[in-house]
C-alpha cells in the first residue's frame, strides 16, 4: 500500500506528522476514506481512523476540517484524542451533565445549545473509546 504525508493539527500544536497508508474520517456527508492519490477535498469532520506502519489507531476528532491537496493530507481539529487517551469517566460525566440541562424546563437557549454541543462531544468520545 502506498503512503501519503499526514499532518494532524490542533490548537495545542502539531499532533501528528508522518506517513499514513489510510485515513478514514466521519464528515458531514458520511465516512470518507483517504488513500494516496486521493482527489483534492475540503470537508468538515468527526471521528477518525489512521493507519500507519505502526498499526491502526482510532481517535475522537471533534470540530475542524480535512484538506487533501496532492500528496499532503492536513487534518485541522478543534479536539483530537486517540481512543486510548480518552477519559471515559469524564466523557460519561459530561454526557450526564448535558442530559440534565437538555431535560431542564428552565434552561436558556444558550444553555441548551451548549448542552447539545457537550452531548455530541461526549457521544463521539464514548463511541471511540468503546471501539464503535
Amino acid at each position: 500500500m502506498t503512503a501519503f504525508h499526514l499532518k494532524i493539527v490542533t490548537p495545542d500544536g502539531l499532533f501528528f506528522d508522518g506517513d499514513a497508508f489510510s485515513l478514514t474520517v466521519r464528515t458531514v456527508a458520511g465516512d470518507v476514506g483517504i488513500l494516496a492519490g486521493h482527489l483534492d477535498l475540503v470537508t468538515a469532520l468527526g471521528r477518525s481512523t489512521v493507519v500507519t506502519d505502526q498499526g491502526t489507531r482510532y481517535a475522537a476528532c471533534i470540530g475542524g476540517m480535512l484538506s487533501v491537496e496532492k500528496e499532503l493530507v492536513t487534518l485541522v481539529a478543534t479536539t483530537f484524542e486517540w481512543a486510548e487517551d480518552i477519559d471515559t469517566a469524564r466523557a460519561q460525566a459530561s454526557y450526564e451533565r448535558a442530559q440534565k440541562v437538555l431535560h431542564s424546563k428552565n434552561a436558556s437557549q444558550v444553555e441548551l445549545k451548549l448542552a447539545e454541543a457537550r452531548l455530541k462531544r461526549a457521544l463521539v468520545r464514548r463511541g471511540v473509546a468503546a471501539g464503535q
